[in-house]
């Protein structure tokens, strides 16, 4: 199926008029974290933040993914759900570039040089709570068109968290979902040219999971289980995970939300939303063992306010656009004007933070 980016003028009529539904029988329309207090971490400064989702007053913004190209760096998308609605994307200054009105999606993560009969796609995956599976997109790196390509069901009680691998030539899509859950598949292109889903395994954690990440050079998967920490599984190994990090701890105040990963050079960083107190925590997880190194909150500063009651997060190292050491994209649950707070959690968007920022807050 064709790529169906809706035009831009179309977009806050048609998104505005979901809220009264919406609100009424789901239960995401209510804030996971309420309104949080500014975080206890230290301080660090978003440089920019994106336009807000259209679906207002309502649990809406949820988990941000970002691309690079590659060949031209300054090229980026950064995509972002509206789990009342469907899949955004915008330019590196946060303006809103195009809109999949796919509905209740949760969580997106992407991988490139995704061959296909028309030539080399960008593989955007989002989990699906409407049609109960993880939805495919495949983005033209040329053009920047994303194209619905399909969705792969899932017997889960319902999809939540989701990322991608891409590890010994297999593209993976990871869905957990609310139960615990969670199902590993491989994404392909089949003899006929149509999509085709092989899942490799399944396993269950105890209680509720959302954020998860992979890391494609060492085969690992984390998985954040919101009430108990951050669990560390190996792609093709057991299915038994070694819990890295508690919560509640000192690192990690319930629920742990959004996982990602950054890396420079040989040095990969694990960072994870930390929703109970607005935080995020980072561990250097490239040697045997994960070493936690501090946490940071985003306060308000340069005419962007603070981040609060966070929840999906994305990371992407190197030459970003204008950031040149890496770029975080983080969820905001209260997006309100300017550097203050105003009580009423009508919007919500991404805050984008300059990794160098990060490192010289936390010494890293």
């Amino acid at each position: 199926m064709r790529a169906s980016l809706i035009p831009l003028s179309l977009l806050a009529a048609g998104l505005l008029g979901l809220t009264a539904g919406c609100a009424a029988f789901d239960p995401e329309a209510v804030s996971d974290s309420g309104k949080l207090t500014i975080g206890v971490g230290t301080p660090v400064l978003s440089s920019a933040e994106t336009q807000a989702v259209a679906t207002r007053k309502a649990d809406a913004a949820d988990d941000p993914e970002i691309w690079a190209d590659p060949r031209d760096p300054s090229r980026v998308v950064i995509f972002g759900t509206d789990k009342q609605a469907g899949l955004y994307s915008y330019d590196i200054d946060g303006r809103i570039t195009g809109f999949v009105p796919d509905g209740r999606l949760n969580n997106v993560d992407l991988r490139d040089g995704f061959a296909t009969p028309s030539g080399e796609r960008v593989l955007v995956a989002a989990s699906d709570r409407g049609r109960m599976g993880a939805a495919l997109y495949l983005m033209d790196p040329d053009s920047l068109t994303v194209s619905p390509w399909g969705v792969v069901p899932l017997d889960l009680a319902e999809p939540y968290g989701l990322c991608m691998g891409l590890y010994q030539g297999r593209y993976l899509v990871i869905t957990n979902g609310t139960d615990g859950q969670v199902r590993q598949v491989r994404v392909e292109i089949g003899a006929d040219g149509a999509l085709k889903a092989t899942e490799e395994r399944r396993f269950g954690l105890a209680t509720q999971t959302e954020g998860c990440v992979v890391d494609d050079r060492k085969g690992q998967l984390y998985i954040g289980e919101e009430g108990r920490g951050v669990w560390r599984y190996d792609l093709d190994g057991a299915a038994a995970g070694v819990l890295i990090a508690e919560a509640p701890s000192a690192m990690l105040a319930p629920d742990v939300e959004g996982l990602t990963l950054l890396r420079e050079g040989e040095i990969t960083w694990l960072i994870a939303s930390s929703q109970g107190d607005s935080a995020f925590a980072v561990w250097r997880v490239d040697g045997d063992a994960p070493v936690y190194r501090g946490r940071f909150s985003a306060v308000g500063g340069n005419g962007v306010d603070p981040v609060t009651g966070t929840d999906g997060i994305a990371a992407l190292g190197g030459a970003v656009g204008p950031y040149g050491e890496g770029l975080l994209v983080v969820q905001d649950d209260v997006d309100s004007e300017g550097e203050g707070q105003d009580g009423k959690r009508a919007r919500q968007n991404f805050k984008l933070i300059d990794w160098r920022n990060v490192k010289a807050a936390l010494g890293l």
